[in-house]
């Protein structure tokens, strides 16, 4: 029988395996990051009997501070907003391959641009004031990243050590400018830059307590998720994160992908820092380094890097944050018992990725 012949006889094919099946891959990626949560859950549980307290106790308490009403899921909004855009700082470059863990030094150094933006316009009207500092929010935090890029692609620079040792350096020029060139004479406990004028800020969702940083971190995640997974220009970053080395065979310009990347994802990042400033804190001082930039870097990974998860992530994870306060005061279990729990998690995450395509469940069967 010729080939054509087979092509066509259903007899013939009867017995050929079928197509692959696709979901399976897709399961993988849902089922392991969730086992892997349940996991941290569970030794979180165990840390908890460590301090004579109930877990179970412990996680309704999380529950009832993070979504138990509508006044606490408003206190997890408000914290999830700087998550979605610092944790895009590393699901973006993660994308190229690169593991980039500078989050807070971006958020930092564009917290620090956007504050000086809004003080030189602040006398304009104020879309005018927060435009300057929603884009020199992203041209600082943007800048801050691409030069991690830059050390990467032309001095070899390993990406993950540069980018931690920026967030230090970020610190610490904060620091310096609200103590000296930037501060306010009348911060005197806590040295402060000038206040942006209170009409200037980001103004309030309707009635409640979230600020318009929730829409921006909506629609930056969206619009990565868009680029990096409906776009030629995500197509060519896929590209290169799966084998460099070919996408330079290909003629793909890879350092210039790369630094653009870079510079999308800090100046995610950037944005949140505008929006600490312009929506939070009023002002820059060194409550911007509060963490939220360390934090992306869990929700990045458990959402692993896709735009769309980390919205649901970034909630979940501002949902424990607003818990901290609660497990203090009803249960007098120290305040980094929320870091305790954010540390658990991260690193069995962590152990998970070792786990992928290791179950023979989740592979492709067919052809």
């Amino acid at each position: 029988m010729s080939a054509v012949a087979t092509a066509h006889d259903p007899a013939a094919t009867r017995g050929a395996p079928r197509t692959a099946v696709r979901w399976r891959p897709a399961l993988e990626a849902v089922v392991l990051p969730v086992g892997a949560v349940l996991v941290a859950l569970i030794l979180f549980g165990a840390f908890c009997l460590t301090q004579g307290r109930n877990p179970l106790a412990v996680f309704a308490a999380i529950y009832q501070a993070a979504f138990g009403s509508g006044y606490s899921f408003q206190n997890t909004l408000v914290r999830a907003a700087p998550l979605m855009l610092t944790a895009l700082c590393t699901a973006l470059p993660a994308r190229l391959g690169l593991v980039i863990i500078g989050n807070e030094g971006a958020l930092v150094a564009g917290g620090v641009a956007a504050t000086a933006a809004g003080l030189l316009v602040s006398t304009t009207s104020p879309l005018v004031v927060i435009s300057c500092m929603l884009l020199a929010g992203m041209i600082g935090g943007g800048l801050w990243i691409t030069l991690v890029g830059f050390l990467f692609y032309f001095r070899s620079v390993n990406e993950t050590i540069s980018s931690l040792l920026l967030n230090y350096i970020a610190i610490a020029v904060l620091n310096h400018l609200v103590n000296g060139p930037m501060r306010d004479p009348s911060s005197l406990n806590k040295p402060s830059s000038f206040p942006i004028p209170e009409d200037k800020m980001l103004p309030l969702l309707g009635s409640t307590n979230v600020h318009f940083g929730l829409i921006f971190g909506i629609i930056v995640c969206l619009l990565a998720w868009g680029l990096m997974e409906h776009t030629t220009f995500g197509f060519k970053v896929r590209m290169i994160g799966g084998n460099i080395r070919a996408a330079r065979l290909a003629g793909l310009p890879v350092t210039r992908l790369g630094l653009i990347t870079c510079f999308l994802a800090g100046a995610a990042a950037g944005i949140a820092g505008m929006v600490e400033v312009a929506a939070v804190q009023g002002r820059a001082n060194e409550s911007l380094a509060a963490g939220y930039g360390y934090a992306g870097i869990l929700v990045a990974f458990v959402a692993r890097h896709r735009g769309l998860p980390i919205i649901l992530v970034a909630t979940l994870l501002g949902g424990i944050l607003a818990s901290g306060g609660i497990l203090q005061r009803q249960f007098q279990l120290p305040d980094a018992t929320i870091l305790v729990f954010q540390g658990l998690v991260f690193l069995v995450i962590l152990l998970s990725e070792s786990l992928y395509g290791k179950f023979k469940f989740f592979k492709e069967t067919g052809a």
